[in-house]
């Protein structure tokens, strides 16, 4: 896909060409040099200038503020311009140089006016090193290393406690120069140990709301010499070189997108070429590459752990393959140097229909949008047919060296998580055990049987500290079954946990095949004596299982609890989630109003007959556990 070229997107803005801001928004998502995305930042000004605010379409709102122990010229530019980018239109409020610790402290600071949704915070790395002697004892030396930690942290707290936004916190670039040689190594106190320890501690100990900006990594990958530039420190007070400028917005504009935006969830797998150096039909299975014996069966070997790793992270592995299927399947079955097996590929499509046919295929088995795939094949031909009949689908188009597979996929950034919970690292058995269930289901004539054979059991609690990830995770991606599509970060989740304002409900799964997790969210509004319902979502994994009236059952006994008298919950229609467009009245809701942009629906609490299900209900609260 080509890049408008900075001219032509000029012109385009002269002639106000209703093309202007799309293309815009295309090119700031690729640009890489400093100029570049500087010349576009001063090009959006003069269209808003020109235009007015690029279209809700193009660009989300979202407000963001920015401070820390730096010049933030022409830093917020560049931030600016690729979160436009990246699809959203940033009211930014800017901090005072060097002045970021009065600005959190101070309870009249504008920023607490403001009100952001992000902070990014810079703090001022000269602030952090060892005031002691280079000879103290290394337990002296860790002590200030934590309480330098401790304060930087515990800033962010109340920042976060204030306004309740996610906070993106720069950790700190590690000294370039050969001070101290050799010696260097043998103390914390030294300046590359004592920064790369703060860093490791800033990492460790980060609240889930703070997600740290990785500028140690970065200047890294860079390389020190090329992200460090003392003399623009000493004439502009710049964090780095303009290439580290252009890193680091891009980053955190990349942050600001994942925490609204969840990981892709699917990595469909090509085979010959990719999986194993060879052609299986043609090679047999004594004939393929992989494996310790060559270099180049080695590489393929390293690519298969590596995406079998993603796993653990909550990616789910498909195979797309034109194939005969016995003979594609084999590898995974009997060739003893395969690190990825058949029990580890929720869905293994191998036939001869075209691969993007195989994909919504894939899709449709999974009850998963075709946005949140990523296919992967060494044949541009293949990329081509999916990117045309599935532009929804990521794609990468491997090289013909696999000793570059992996990086490849590290490189193209489809699965950061920005946390790691139980109920991902057994997700994959979860879909295998789906088609368990589909098989057992397909072949009953009596639901109510199935359904008490199932053995359910449904775990239920308002939301809990520990929870707070896994409840972030499923809210911000749940796109079908999900009643008003609202989003939330993992700090505005935790802002619920002592909200009087609020009612919280989670609900977990297990039955005879094994544990589902944490599966629903409920979240409802306190308006006197009406409990609205915000959020409704479930993953479909569980449909038909009666999680809808367990979960109706209990919002309905905490209404009655606190003295609630109506329960009313809102339908707001999205592209995916039509599939709950009738869920209110086929619960027994009576309709308030209905519209093109959705409904309302009301319930009375008093006088509610629990509707029967085949589910045994446990309640969890922080200190114990109870049964019905």
């Amino acid at each position: 896909m080509s890049t408008p070229s900075y001219g032509s997107i000029k012109d385009l803005l002269v002639s106000q060409n209703a093309d202007f801001w799309p293309a815009l928004k295309a090119a700031s998502g690729r640009a890489a040099c400093f100029e570049d995305v500087l010349a576009l930042a001063t090009l959006k000004k003069r269209a808003i200038s020109r235009l007015g605010s690029p279209p809700v379409e193009v660009a989300t709102p979202l407000r963001v503020a920015i401070l820390g122990g730096y010049s933030l010229y022409p830093l917020r530019e560049i931030f600016e311009q690729f979160l436009f980018g990246a699809g959203y239109a940033a009211e930014l409020w800017i901090g005072e140089y060097d002045n970021y610790v009065s600005e959190i402290l101070d309870e009249t600071s504008g920023i607490y006016s403001f009100q952001p949704e992000v902070i990014f915070v810079l703090p001022a790395q000269r602030r952090f090193f060892y005031s002691g002697a280079i000879t103290d004892q290394r337990t002296v030396i860790e002590e200030q290393i934590k309480n330098d930690c401790q304060q930087l942290l515990s800033l962010m707290r109340r920042a976060n406690q204030k306004t309740h936004a996610d906070i993106l916190l720069c950790n700190f670039i590690l000294p370039a120069g050969h001070d101290l040689g050799a010696y260097r190594n043998k103390t914390l106190a030294s300046p590359w140990n004592y920064v790369a320890q703060i860093n490791i501690e800033l990492g460790l100990n980060a609240p889930s709301f703070v997600h740290i900006c990785d500028v140690n990594f970065m200047s890294a990958r860079l390389g020190l010499m090329v992200a460090r530039d003392r003399r623009r420190w000493f004439e502009s007070k710049q964090i780095g070189s303009p290439t580290l400028l252009v890193a680091i917005a891009e980053e955190a504009a990349r942050m600001v997108v994942a925490l609204r935006r969840p990981m892709k969830k699917v990595l469909v797998l090509d085979l010959d070429n990719t999986l194993w150096g060879g052609v299986i039909g043609d090679d047999g299975l004594e004939g393929i590459e992989i494996g310790d014996t060559s270099a180049r069966g080695e590489a393929f070997k390293a690519f298969q752990k590596y995406v079998l790793s993603l796993t653990e992270r909550g990616v789910l592995l498909a195979v797309c393959s034109k194939n005969d299927h016995s003979k594609a399947i084999e590898p995974f079955e009997k060739h003893p140097e395969m690190v990825i097996k058949s029990n580890h590929v929720v869905c293994f499509k191998a036939n001869w229909q075209p691969k993007s046919e195989n994909i919504r295929a894939i899709a449709e088995e999974l009850n998963l949008g075709l946005d949140s795939f990523v296919f992967v094949d060494d044949n541009p031909a293949e990329i081509e047919i999916v990117r045309q009949f599935l532009p929804q689908v990521s794609t990468i188009l491997l090289t013909d060296d696999p000793s570059d597979y992996v990086s490849q996929l590290e490189d193209s950034r489809y699965f950061e998580p920005l946390s790691i919970t139980q109920e991902d690292r057994i997700r994959s058995n979860q879909y295998i055990q789906q088609a368990r269930y589909r098989e057992i289901e397909s072949s009953t004539t009596d639901m109510d049987s199935y359904l008490r054979s199932l053995e359910m059991v449904a775990t239920i609690s308002g939301f809990m500290r520990e929870d707070v990830p896994r409840i972030s995770q499923l809210i911000n991606k749940s796109n079908q079954f999900n009643l008003t599509s609202k989003r939330r970060s993992e700090s505005e989740v935790g802002s619920l946990l002592t909200s009087k304002a609020h009612v919280t409900c989670t609900i977990r799964l297990s039955d005879k095949f094994g544990d589902h997790g944490l599966i629903s969210v409920l979240i409802g509004s306190i308006e006197g004596e009406v409990l609205y319902i915000d959020t409704w979502l479930m993953s479909c994994r569980v449909l038909k299982r009666q999680v809808e009236e367990t979960a109706l059952n209990e919002l309905v006994r905490l209404a009655t609890r606190s003295g609630y008298k109506k329960i009313i919950g809102r339908y707001i229609p999205s592209a995916k989630n039509g599939m709950v467009k009738s869920h209110y009245q086929n619960l027994g809701f009576a309709t308030v109003h209905e519209a093109d942009d959705g409904g309302e629906y009301v319930l009375e609490a008093v006088g509610y007959v629990p509707r029967q299900t085949h589910m045994s209900i446990i309640r969890r609260t922080n200190e114990s556990s109870t049964s019905d």
